[in-house]
């Protein structure tokens, strides 16, 4: 594996080991919330429990235009100060959670700890750029997706479990314990990994001329937009998971913890699958072959919550989501990879408006479809679908009409 290593740098084991775990902290801060919706509503008196679903959204919002100022600071001071940095204001939004008196202060605590995953969701990707290249940045990319998406098949049962022990409060103080670990193991093993070439003198010209070559690479724009609407698909599932599986659509109860973690545990498969699946395939015809079968997927999605009236029988809704999540897990590294490859000189700037992108665009289009959530499916079934269609649309054009489908 072609990788550059800094002095006094953890091996890749533990490399892979330490990003993931601190990437954790993202699906974490989402799915072990989960299940405390319903105690949350009853504390302070919500009236719609659609009103819930900020609780994800405001996080996502918190985090996106925070990650241009991380990827700036990232290319100027650092990787690790910028990191420790994010981490401490996660912190901090955490704490607010754990004393907020009223809902409003409990979105502005998760404002504020998307504000600091902002920092873990740029550096992470920046991190892999300065060590991996190309198809091995892939597969890295894969196995640390591997390990943060394998938490929400565990995340809401410990959530849960938390809830029921020291009431809903626990969760955000689990939160608190999590990154303060992450910190500290960070603090004390990762050194910095910029390259001393790549470290650029912070003026808004330079920011603009690193936005700009961002822009310029229409084959990083193309997939980055196609990454944004799949993290709309991925929003507007995870904001109404509690409705469709718990409690309006399918009325699980105590087995919602079951349902998610079992989908969790198939996009877990697909990420650990891509790691190897890249080395045969490539990145390019891996990823966009997997795009097309999305596209597939998400129709018969579509045409099943249509026939049957938006609550199609559940194990077909397990089987058909299960599939197209398999493929977004596939898809989503690789592209993050392929638009990341051309702009290694400012990493941290890319990564940023990527993730600018990425999460705010995923963010409005849950908050848009979970304000309409009607009780059924047919708002997440047609969402899956239009967005597939988009984001084969924005990667033909990143790619000039021609897609990578066969062996070069």
């Amino acid at each position: 594996m072609k990788q550059t290593l800094v002095a006094g740098a953890p091996g890749q084991k533990e490399f892979i080991a330490l990003v993931a775990f601190t990437m954790a902290l993202i699906s974490l801060s989402i799915d072990n919330l989960l299940p405390a919706f319903a105690p949350i509503r009853s504390e302070f008196g919500i009236a719609s429990a659609n009103a819930l679903q900020l609780i994800v959204t405001v996080y996502m919002l918190g985090s996106a235009p925070m990650q241009i100022v991380y990827g700036t600071l990232a290319d100027v001071v650092g990787r690790r100060p910028t990191l420790l940095v994010g981490l401490i204001l996660y912190a901090i939004g955490a704490t607010i959670g754990v004393l907020a008196q009223d809902y409003t202060q409990l979105l502005a605590g998760r404002v504020v700890q998307g504000m600091g995953a902002a920092a873990i969701q740029v550096l992470a990707v920046a991190l892999i750029r300065d060590r991996y290249e190309g198809g091995d940045m892939a597969r890295v990319l894969s196995l640390v997706f591997m390990v943060f998406i394998m938490v929400p098949v565990v995340a809401p049962a410990l959530g849960s479990l938390f809830i029921y022990l020291w009431g809903w409060r626990s969760v955000f103080v689990s939160m608190l314990v999590m990154a303060l670990a992450a910190g500290v193991w960070f603090g004390l093993r990762m050194p910095e990994t910029l390259h001393p070439e790549h470290k650029r003198q912070f003026s808004m010209q330079q920011l603009w001329q690193g936005i700009v070559l961002t822009f310029a690479q229409r084959s990083s724009i193309g997939h980055s937009l196609a990454i944004a609407l799949f993290m709309g698909c991925l929003m507007t599932y995870i904001s109404s998971s509690q409705q469709i599986f718990e409690t309006e659509v399918y009325a699980l109860g105590p087995w919602f913890p079951v349902a998610f973690g079992g989908i969790a545990a198939v996009m877990g498969l697909a990420f650990f699958a891509n790691s190897h699946l890249v080395r045969s395939f490539g990145m390019h015809r891996l990823s966009h072959l997997c795009l097309l079968l999305f596209v597939g997927f998400a129709g018969l999605l579509c045409v099943a919550v249509l026939l049957w009236q938006g609550k199609p029988p559940l194990w077909l809704f397990v089987v058909l989501l299960s599939a197209i999540q398999f493929l977004m897990c596939l898809t989503m590294p690789n592209f993050n990879a392929i638009a990341m490859e051309p702009l290694g000189a400012v990493a941290g700037t890319a990564s940023a408006v990527m993730g600018v992108l990425t999460t705010l665009g995923g963010a409005l289009i849950g908050i848009v479809v979970g304000a309409n959530f009607d009780g059924t499916l047919r708002p997440l079934g047609i969402t899956y679908f239009v967005c597939s269609v988009l984001a084969l649309g924005c990667v033909s054009w990143g790619m000039r009409g021609k897609l990578h489908l066969r062996r070069a």
